[in-house]
């Protein structure tokens, strides 16, 4: 049987796993400046299989708005820049000798608009996960009461524990959304 402290740690655990999650979904999302993480979801093909475009070449920046691409192997070049320009990213890559340079082209206002929705959306999915996880919690201690494991007392403290766990990683969200729209509306 589970105890209230281990009930706790867990629900502390998972909802800091959720916040983790949402900060690596946020470096995939667009803002005006580069960042080679833009391209982690890029594959290309490599001996027959299709690989992270991380394992094929060394992935860096050149300055704030360009990314440089310098493959491994002399023929993955066409390759790799065939494969990002396939990408549903709108980058355009160019080729100058064996370093593929990657510009971040500028975004407009409304492309601006539509990467902060896209943030508070991904904000708001990541909440319900937490609070998931607080009912999920909630539920688990109810259960030890009617089982007689744990008093009511110890109830109300528990659950006003995982509420202030609760709001501690929501404001951690807010932040980093916060944080994540100043970056994308600057220009």
């Amino acid at each position: 049987m589970t105890t209230i402290a281990e009930i706790k740690q867990n629900t502390q655990g998972k909802m800091d796993q959720s916040i983790a999650s949402f900060k690596h979904g946020l470096t995939k999302i667009r803002t005006g400046r580069a960042n080679p993480a833009l391209l982690d979801t890029i594959h290309v093909e490599y001996y027959g299989n299709h690989v992270p475009l991380s394992q094929v070449a060394n992935v860096s920046l050149l300055d704030a708005r360009t990314i440089s691409v310098q493959p491994w192997e002399k023929g993955m070049g066409a390759k790799i820049e065939k494969a990002i320009r396939e990408s549903e990213l709108g980058l355009n890559p160019a080729s100058m000798g064996d370093l593929i340079r990657v510009p971040m082209p500028p975004m407009s206002e409304e492309r601006r608009r539509e990467m902060t929705k896209l943030v508070r959306h991904e904000a708001e999915q990541a909440k319900i996960a937490v609070r998931n996880l607080r009912r999920d919690a909630n539920d688990a201690i109810k259960k030890l009461v009617k089982d007689k494991a744990a008093t009511e007392d110890e109830q109300k403290r528990t659950e006003a524990d995982i509420q202030k766990t609760t709001d501690k990683h929501v404001a951690e969200i807010d932040a980093l959304v916060a944080a994540k729209e100043k970056d994308i509306m600057e220009v």
